[in-house]
């Protein structure tokens, strides 16, 4: 009886270590997190009216005269003036190849943020006018022609991405994982600057940080940590859950298996415990 009520206060008192002290410490550091979700349908931006059909066709003739500058479409043959070294010297990171935003990106950010891309991706607070954001505002577009450069991204996109190639087109350009094997395309020092540090590596991320904070992170960074030099990636719901579903892949390849084998490692305790208690009455039953 007394190894029982030894093992009661141990019981509880882990409890009250784990289901007390560690949310506690996470309501204070993440106050509310756990009730936020991620906003997909980006509500806070207002500035195109997005319920305008765009064309493609005439869509093209805006990407074209005023993206191709500084992007690459390398899947309508369109590659970028300058090499990435030299991109990144030149606006600190180096710009994405534009064939796959259609397909990663949501429409009413991306028309946003090509009207106004420091207020898309709410990073105003680190980009104004004596340190302008890398990108343009294309504000002299209308709001059908901001809508035609959007029909013609997703015209161009692929109509599905391995989640691999979803977190390559929209992670990589600034952050590297070393799982597996992916380098981070800008060049660390232009990071350190363009940034303020160098973005962490994302190989074990899901596993420091878990799945909720970072759908809510990657969605809305200002929410969740703010002052952050992350900007907000527009990323939709689909490709979103690529993005997670592959640092899941990489930094918790064993997740299944080993919630598939934790209740027989529970039972296997279970029963070990029982007989254990069956030899210890035993055994002192016959001292007595």
């Amino acid at each position: 009886m007394k190894e029982l009520k030894i093992f009661s206060v141990i019981a509880i008192f882990t409890a009250v270590l784990y289901w007390g002290v560690e949310p506690l410490a996470h309501s204070v550091f993440h106050p509310g997190l756990h009730e936020k979700q991620p906003d997909f349908s980006f509500s806070d931006l207002k500035g195109v009216d997005t319920s305008l059909t765009g064309d493609a066709t005439a869509g093209q003739d805006v990407i074209t005269s005023n993206c191709t500058a500084c992007h690459s479409i390398t899947s309508q043959g369109f590659e970028a003036p300058m090499d990435d070294q030299s991109s990144a010297d030149s606006y600190g990171v180096v710009p994405p190849d534009l064939s796959s935003a259609g397909y990663l990106y949501d429409a009413k950010y991306l028309a946003n943020f090509m009207k106004n891309p420091a207020h898309a991706a709410k990073v105003e607070h680190k980009f104004n006018d004596n340190r302008p954001y890398p990108m343009s505002s294309f504000d002299y577009l209308s709001d059908q022609e901001l809508m035609d450069g959007v029909a013609y991204l997703q015209s161009i996109a692929p109509k599905e991405m391995s989640n691999e190639d979803a977190f390559k087109d929209s992670c990589s350009r600034c952050h590297a994982m070393r799982y597996a094997k992916i380098h981070a395309k800008t060049d660390p020092v232009n990071l350190k600057n363009y940034m303020g540090s160098v973005p962490p590596d994302l190989s074990q991320m899901i596993r420091s940080r878990g799945e909720h904070y970072l759908n809510v992170f990657v969605n809305n960074p200002q929410e969740t940590l703010h002052g952050t030099a992350m900007p907000r990636v527009g990323l939709n719901e689909k490709a979103q859950e690529q993005v997670i579903s592959y640092l899941e892949e990489v930094g918790d390849s064993k997740k299944k298996e080993r919630e598939e084998l934790a209740p027989w490692v529970l039972g296997y305790l279970f029963i070990f415990t029982f007989f254990a208690y069956l030899w210890k009455r035993k055994v002192w039953s016959e001292v007595h």
